[in-house]
This record gives structure tokens, sequence and C-alpha cells, in this order.
């Protein structure tokens, strides 16, 4: 969740409390950035609207200028939300509906005076003659408006159903979509895990590490190996106090701080990290006492069994 756009958010009026509840659901997911993956059906359960009124609120917030939507095919769609853009004034107006030819509104699918069939500027209108609802108006009709290329579920034709994100989607600070307290204390968790490395990475080079999709996977991976707790701690101790050169040539990526998390983690709660040199003594201190065992039993068996 992003403070800095629900912040922005929640002093905004003008309009309907479903378009309200739905530009909040989005910026409780969206990061700092305001982008966010969630599936209709997850905006539905989480505003307690049916999924055409979730396709009704947010193809009004893309109207006045509040929400961007991006369609990507074969994956999901995302929202970008832009409260600095928020235009009141291109909200659709309302229509009004068609009166019959003696004044009184026309009967259920019964064409109004000019012979329109729904609203009187000769709009469609419902199945039943109603006209469009006002978030349903920007998608067009016999006013001359561009028709949508939209299918029934909102989503353009030829492009799949928006699926809910997965975790590795929202990142490790993104929020994801119907989250449970455990999903929510571990993106906690993934959050203080990179806070702390990125912090440690950029002592040490200089600059902020890279992240990415696989970066924040591997956050994750790391966090459920170790704790929420400890992976933090491990993490920044990983940049400043192991110089193995094979991770120093490797930039302490968080790749390799993952292959070996629980022996990196026993280091760090030993606090002594293992060197080149020591694990090669560590070898050899090894070695020698498995000649000596494999001495000893050489010996026992050429006296017969009984210890030397």
């Amino acid at each position: 969740m992003s403070t800095i756009i629900m912040a922005q958010c929640w002093p905004m009026g003008g309009m309907s409390p479903a378009q309200k509840a739905v530009l909040i659901s989005l910026a409780d997911q969206a990061n700092d950035d305001g982008v966010c993956w969630p599936g209709i059906k997850t905006i539905a359960k989480r505003t307690c609207l049916s999924e055409r009124a979730v396709q009704e609120a947010i193809a009004w917030l893309q109207t006045v200028g509040l929400v961007f939507r991006d369609y990507r095919l074969n994956t999901s769609t995302s929202y970008t939300i832009m409260p600095g853009k928020y235009n009141p004034a291109a909200a659709p107006k309302k229509r009004a509906r068609a009166a019959g030819a003696n004044g009184a509104p026309p009967a259920d699918g019964a064409p109004g005076a000019d012979g329109a069939s729904g609203g009187a500027d000769g709009a469609p209108g419902d199945a039943n003659g109603a006209p469009r609802p006002v978030q349903m108006a920007h998608l067009g009709g016999a006013d001359g408006a561009p028709k949508s290329s939209m299918n029934r579920k909102g989503n353009r034709k030829g492009t799949p159903n928006e699926p809910s994100p997965t975790a590795a989607q929202s990142g490790c600070d993104g929020a994801g979509a119907g989250q449970s307290d455990e999903e929510t204390a571990l993106q906690a968790a993934c959050k203080h895990t990179w806070a702390a490395y990125c912090n440690a990475y950029q002592a040490r080079y200089g600059v902020a590490p890279v992240r990415n999709a696989a970066v924040n996977a591997n956050v994750k991976s790391l966090v459920k190996r170790l704790g929420h707790e400890e992976a933090p701690l491990v993490a920044a101790w990983y940049v400043t106090g192991v110089n193995e050169a094979f991770v120093v040539k490797n930039s302490h990526g968080v790749g390799v701080l993952v292959n070996q998390a629980e022996s990196y983690r026993t280091q760090w709660a030993r606090g002594q990290a293992v060197t080149g040199t020591a694990a090669q003594a560590a070898d050899k201190t090894a070695a020698s006492f498995d000649a000596i065992e494999e001495a000893k039993r050489r010996m026992r068996e050429k006296n017969g069994g009984s210890d030397v």
C-alpha cells in the first residue's frame, strides 16, 4: 500500500460511493508510483460491489482522468492512479429519459416521441428502455461517441480475463489482492528485508541495488526460509560481513544469498563469516581427522580388533 497515493485519494469528492470505493481499493493496492494489478473479481470482493458495478466505476475513473488502464496481452491488466489529473468536469452527463408523444414516458422497450429507443438524445438505453447509466455513457451509442472494444467482462476483445496478481507481481512492497493477515505480515517482512539489504548495499557500493521481479521473488523466498525477524538481519549482515571472492565478484547479489540462505544464517548467528581461507582450513582439518581415524581402524584390524 502506498500512503502517498492513499493520502491524495481520500479527500477527493464529486463521485459516487461505488466510484470512491473502487478508487480507494486500487490505491490500497498501489505502489508509490500508483501502479497495481488487481483483477475485477478481486476488486468486487474487496468493495462488496458486483463485477459490473466495478467495471462501470473504473470506466468513470478513466473518463475523469483518475485512472489509466493498461491492457496487456496474455497478462494482467495494470492500473495507474493519477490524482493530479482528476478532472470532475470531464464526467459524462446524465441522460434524461425520453417522453412519449403525449408527454408520458414510453412503455418498456417502446420508442420515444422522436422515434429513438431509449434516451431523448437518441442514445440507446437498457433492455427495458431506460437510459444507459452515467458510468456507461462513454461506451458509445447512437450519439456518435465511439464504441469501446471491451467485452462484457470489461477486457478488450481477444485478451484473457484479468487474473488476480500473484505475490511476485505485487513485489515485496506492493499490496496484494484479498490479503489475509498472514500475507500482510509477509509483505511487511519483505519490505523490511529489502530496506535492510538496500541500505547496507548503498553503504558498501555507493549505488542502489537493482530491483526487478526476480529480485522481489528472491527476497520473498529469503523471508519464507529464514523467518520474518531474522531475514532483514541476515540480509544486512550478508552485504557488510561476507567477503568471499565469489560473493564480492557478484556484488553481493540477492540470488547468491538465497541460494545459501541457511548457511549464511548460521554464520550470522555465530557472528563469524566463513572466508575462503577458513573453509580451506576446515577442509584440511576434516581430512586430517579422517586420516587419523583410518589409521586407527587399520591398527585395530591388525591387532585383532583390540584398541591400541
